[in-house]
């Protein structure tokens, strides 16, 4: 099933985006977006935040569904990808919609490790746990795109 995109969720649904985590009342709309995370666990920190305000419980299955998603992508971005360009995070109609740009236009391949290189388990992972996976290319990098539903 396909999660909806940003742009075709209803005017009336329950939104939040990245950029409504630590705002300030009367905050702009327009305010400039945060900078990519450096590490997962600084994109782990936003997300945790906008899974709050969706009124998701952090204790839940589902959120650490969520955060476990985040933690690869962002960790594959940075090991693979030579660092997180761009990172979005968006809770629509009780869906998480996360997407992640990186440097590298290789789209991920499952791969089973080895001794020598041990590893592989991410990406399988991510399929797994969410609901849609979307890898575009661009001449500079990709983005991976996907959807998480949260209830």
């Amino acid at each position: 099933m396909n999660a909806p995109q940003p742009s075709e969720v209803p005017q009336d649904s329950q939104r939040h985006r990245e950029d409504d985590v630590g705002r300030r009342p009367g905050g702009a709309a327009g305010d400039r977006p945060a900078a990519p995370p450096d590490s997962a666990a600084a994109a782990r920190d936003r997300v945790r935040e906008l899974l709050v305000l969706a009124g998701v419980s952090l204790d839940s299955v589902t959120a650490a569904d969520a955060l476990l998603v985040t933690s690869e992508l962002v960790t594959n971005a940075i090991r693979h990808g030579d660092g997180v360009i761009a990172f979005r995070a968006d809770v629509a109609d009780d869906v998480l919609l996360l997407s992640i740009a990186d440097a590298n236009p290789r789209i991920p391949v499952a791969r089973t490790g080895t001794v020598d290189q041990p590893g592989g388990y991410g990406w399988p992972l991510i399929q797994r746990l969410t609901e849609h996976v979307d890898c575009s290319t661009r001449p500079d990098g990709k983005t991976i795109t996907t959807s998480l539903r949260l209830s």
